[in-house]
């Protein structure tokens, strides 16, 4: 239940993104990174003002400020200072349960977005005339099925090397080496089924899929531009190995730091303008 919740999600979190995200192909990198991170910033920042108890938390705020006061007044008072170290400890603890409702009702929707993010920035298409590894894994006691397995002929890509079987692992790979732009569809036969894996090639920034996942929610949720094989499918995965893209904005595993420190940046910025307190 919780994969098929997940599949659905994604399936409108794609939706969505195919719209929103659409100039990314068009825009340099560090552009829409930062573009994306500010819109995303100043959105969990009115987020977090609509779900969250505003007028407690700022309560809790200046309870904490005016034991910060007395603080630095009564520094020579012993009592004075423990009871107000202490006090500033409970509303400490008080101002992060305030916040746990707006995070927990973000949680969702900022982990689809990542998901759909990381289709752009995690990994470049591949060049034409580049090579790539594509792995087929298939389900316990498939294995058999490994010696009957093909790519079937493609006008994206030819095999260079391949198949190469490793029944241990219940995995089969081959080598490709892309021909033509643009958005492909690598195609597999196995015992008469078919088993399809999207195939990325271009200079310019599009959704990349890493790897069509298993019937789970995790791998679906890190996975989500392709539908999951089904649970009693003889195909368990597919994979395909992009190259990594370089840039400190919007390169590989970065994009996420640079869209944290940004969207932090925004929220900051944004946080007078929409009168939120935190």
């Amino acid at each position: 239940m919780l994969t098929t919740a997940v599949v659905w999600l994604n399936r409108i979190a794609g939706a969505i993104a195919g719209v929103v995200l659409a100039p990314v192909a068009w825009l340099p990198g560090w552009l829409s990174a930062t573009l994306v991170a500010v819109v995303t910033g100043v959105a969990m920042l009115a987020a977090f003002k609509y779900t969250s108890h505003q007028a407690a938390i700022k309560r809790t705020r200046d309870q904490i400020n005016a034991n910060l006061l007395a603080l630095s007044l009564f520094k020579d008072d012993l009592r004075v200072g423990l009871r107000s170290q202490g006090r500033i400890l409970v509303e400490a603890g008080r101002l992060l349960a305030l916040s746990l409702v707006p995070m927990l009702v973000m949680l969702v929707p900022m982990c689809l977005a990542l998901g759909q993010l990381a289709l752009w920035y995690q990994a470049r298409p591949l060049a034409v005339g580049e090579e790539a590894v594509v792995t087929v894994r298939v389900a316990d006691g498939a294995e058999a099925m490994l010696d009957r397995i093909a790519l079937l002929p493609s006008d994206a890509a030819t095999v260079a090397v391949g198949p190469v079987r490793v029944p241990a692992k219940k995995m089969a790979c081959w080598n490709i080496k892309t021909q033509q732009p643009g958005m492909h569809e690598l195609a597999f036969e196995l015992d008469g089924q078919r088993a399809t894996k999207q195939l990325a090639i271009g200079d310019r920034y599009m959704p990349v899929s890493l790897e069509r996942p298993s019937w789970n929610w995790s791998a679906a949720l890190v996975h989500p531009h392709e539908p999951p094989f089904a649970a009693d499918s003889p195909v368990q995965s597919i994979e395909v190995v992009y190259p990594e893209r370089s840039s400190w904005t919007s390169g590989t595993d970065w994009w996420l730091v640079y869209w944290f420190a940004v969207s932090m940046v925004a929220a900051f910025v944004a946080r007078p303008f929409l009168g939120v307190n935190i």
